[in-house]
């Protein structure tokens, strides 16, 4: 069978503290190796109303290595006490 529909994404969900359909913010958890979860909080009062995970694959294939990316600049930071 093949299937009709992609990945849905919330825009409204019922939450239980503003006790009605509030718009949703969805927020990455976690970053797994087969896909991502991610997780839906009230727009109003930041409830968590749910997750989703999405499935895909790694950016990069298995034991390749990560690419070599430049280190950061690190100031020091100064205090405000001294």
């Amino acid at each position: 069978m093949v299937s009709q529909f992609g990945d849905f994404q919330a825009s409204e969900l019922y939450c239980p503290r503003c006790r009605r359909a509030q718009p949703v913010r969805e927020h990455l958890l976690l970053v797994l190796p087969d896909g991502e979860l991610h997780e839906y909080r009230c727009a109003r009062c930041a409830t968590s109303l749910g997750t989703r995970r999405t499935k895909g694959g790694l950016a990069r294939p298995p034991g390749q290595p990560a690419p070599n990316r430049p280190s950061a600049t690190r100031r020091p930071v100064r205090g405000l006490l001294g």
